[in-house]
């Protein structure tokens, strides 16, 4: 077959898949704005195109999400009109659509499947718009407004999808009935003959200070650091930590942009604003404890995760992190929030506690007992990687899983553009 895939951030969620595809015999070929000249990536041609335009200045900002998502689209489109002029004429399109490169695609090739990746349909009731009341919306009795129309691509989408497939059940679950009986559950992986303990880990923080499994290690994760994924409680918390464990290391990993969520005031950022809130509370001495590492290449982050004596997890219930499960077959002890998401991976008392998002007192004393308790941390530990090896190793469960979804969406009848 000729398979196309699109991804803004290629090779995103087709990391795995598409060099396994490539190895059956089939025609891999990926459009995306990441590259500046065609490569070719394990076996995948890589073809660039460029984003063209520019947000309108006074647009309605309810539409400025959408907007960028259709530049994207029309991009693409120009991009795909391009490579069919060429004779390229895939049998099937694996998107992910989230950012709008799949809007017209099937304008240029009705013929083909459509597969999306289906990361999220967004919605206005409790709790997926106000759960974190510190942060309310200027306007909160119009967000269903704003939501519907943030959903737009999302909606065009569901004209055109001839089948989805989404990471975990709480992902799949936010889109509507008639979408979601075209998606498939199958999370994206964890290859865990490489994330695994290594009881000889060494990880090295700032000072030069090198930590190992010996050290009491506290880990806390976020792709940014933001309220999104609780930054704001494990920082009002951190006084308390290191007053009641001196001899603990607390390694945060994350960048100082947003991810998720509104961004900090202007000229801020969330990081900063939470350290300013609680340093007056904490001593240098205990400071120095405190190591912010950043961005790290994947071998480091894997190597903090190995050294990690009780990992942190915090999350709004939204998309679910790849770090949790990660560090789950790490055999990390984890102190995790009690939200939606979390709830369908880990199991109070078995793989790990959990603990509510806002309750830093418990979080807290929770986090102390863990690091007390030397058997249960091993115990939960080798629970929770057995649980991510039974259900979402890479080679043996999500990868055959995931090209069943791909023979799957061979035989479906493609459904052509709606006018």
């Amino acid at each position: 077959m000729k398979i196309l895939l699109i991804h803004q951030n290629f090779p995103g969620q087709y990391k795995h898949i598409a060099p396994v595809l490539v190895q059956m015999g089939h025609q891999i070929v990926a459009l995306t704005p990441k590259v500046d000249k065609p490569v070719k990536w394990q076996g995948v041609q890589v073809i660039p195109y460029k984003i063209s335009g520019a947000s309108s200045r006074d647009i309605h900002p309810w539409l400025s999400d959408f907007e960028t998502k259709l530049l994207r689209g029309h991009s693409c489109y120009t991009a795909a009109m391009a490579l069919k002029a060429q004779g390229f004429e895939p049998d099937m399109i694996l998107a992910h659509h989230g950012w709008g490169e799949s809007l017209f695609l099937k304008d240029v090739w009705p013929g083909a499947r459509l597969g999306l990746y289906c990361e999220l349909y967004h919605l206005s009731a409790q709790p997926f718009l106000g759960f974190d009341p510190e942060f309310p919306t200027p306007a909160a009795e119009q967000d269903a407004l704003r939501i519907r129309l943030k959903n737009l691509n999302n909606r065009l989408h569901s004209e055109v999808i001839d089948l989805g497939i989404s990471p975990t059940r709480f992902q799949a679950d936010t889109f509507p009935d008639h979408y979601r009986k075209r998606i498939t559950v199958v999370h994206d992986g964890v290859n865990t003959e490489d994330v695994k303990p290594d009881p000889a880990a060494r990880l090295e923080v700032t000072g030069g200070r090198v930590l190992t499994r010996d050290d009491e290690v506290v880990t806390f994760i976020n792709r940014n650091l933001e309220p999104y994924r609780g930054y704001h409680i494990f920082m009002r918390a951190l006084p308390q930590i290191l007053k009641r464990r001196p001899e603990a290391q607390v390694v945060m990993l994350g960048g100082d942009e947003v991810s998720y969520g509104a961004r900090a005031p202007a000229g801020k950022t969330w990081k900063q604003i939470y350290i300013d809130e609680v340093r007056g509370q904490i001593s240098d001495e205990d400071w120095a404890r405190v190591h912010f590492l950043g961005r790290v290449p994947y071998d480091r982050f894997l190597s903090m995760m190995q050294v990690s004596r009780a990992h942190v997890y915090l999350t709004y219930p939204f998309v679910l992190s790849w770090s949790l499960l990660e560090s789950m077959a790490c055999e990390s002890a984890i102190l995790a929030s009690d939200t939606a998401p979390v709830k369908e991976v880990l199991t109070e008392g078995e793989t790990g506690w959990m603990v509510d998002f806002f309750d830093k007192d418990a979080l807290v004393d929770r986090l102390c007992d863990l690091l007390d308790d030397p058997d249960t941390r091993a115990r939960m530990g080798k629970a929770a990687r057995e649980f991510v090896v039974k259900h979402y190793d890479l080679r043996k469960v999500c990868l055959p899983k995931q090209l069943a979804w791909v023979e799957a969406l061979s035989r479906t009848e493609p459904r052509a553009p709606m006018d």
